[in-house]
């Protein structure tokens, strides 16, 4: 190594021929970051445990990021955009019916949650229900992902109301904000009481105001 590269070289970070291994290990705190913190919140969520779950050399979280509120922020926009995925690929499937689409979203939902045994739920709905212990900053990113999941839905139940599956009085937007409430609550709910049980009533309870039944 140069006298150079050695100045140039950012005191604490990896060198730029290790970045490989930098991104890796970087994405792999962040996988453990947020099955933790689904389970079990920010605020209870240790650094030190995240590091060690990761395999990660105590002390060397901030080679990866400044502090624990970046760490946050990064973990509620990668969530954001896996379950934006998640929805896409249900709410997308024109093998399916838009009705018949947000079924396979709830059964999916369920599937994931009776996987890991009811101790997971949605990180962002997790993440809001502390928020008067969290950096400020938190509420708008956790209000944009909520804007992002309602946009994505409002676009499905306009679909089901031009195919005729729901009431043509239904408003869509309306309905996809009251969705992510509800939904939201019965995720919180099955946590609970370890059964898929009150995500299967909301979903018939929606279906009902769907159709005006």
């Amino acid at each position: 190594m140069t006298q150079t590269e050695n100045v140039k070289r950012k005191r604490g970070r990896p060198p730029k021929t290790a970045n490989n291994d930098f991104r890796d290990t970087r994405q792999e705190l962040i996988k453990v970051g947020l099955s933790v913190l689904t389970e079990r919140g920010y605020s209870y969520t240790g650094i030190d445990e995240i590091l060690r779950k990761a395999g990660v050399p105590k002390g060397s979280f901030y080679h990866y990021f400044d502090n624990k509120e970046s760490f946050g922020r990064i973990l509620i926009e990668a969530y954001g955009r896996y379950f934006a995925g998640k929805l896409d690929r249900w709410f997308q499937d024109r093998t399916l019916t838009p009705l018949q689409r947000l079924d396979a979203f709830v059964e999916d939902a369920k599937a994931g949650m009776k996987r890991f045994e009811y101790r997971r739920g949605c990180l962002i709905g997790n993440l809001g229900q502390e928020m008067t212990a969290l950096p400020e900053g938190f509420r708008a990113l956790l209000q944009d992902v909520f804007r992002d999941w309602e946009r994505r839905t409002e676009e499905l139940l306009a679909e089901a109301q031009e195919a005729g599956e729901i009431s043509p009085d239904v408003q869509c937007e309306q309905m996809s904000h009251f969705f992510w409430i509800g939904w939201e609550g019965a995720v919180l709910r099955a946590k609970l009481d370890q059964s898929p049980k009150p995500l299967d009533r909301f979903a018939e309870g929606f279906r009902s105001l769907l159709r005006g039944v």
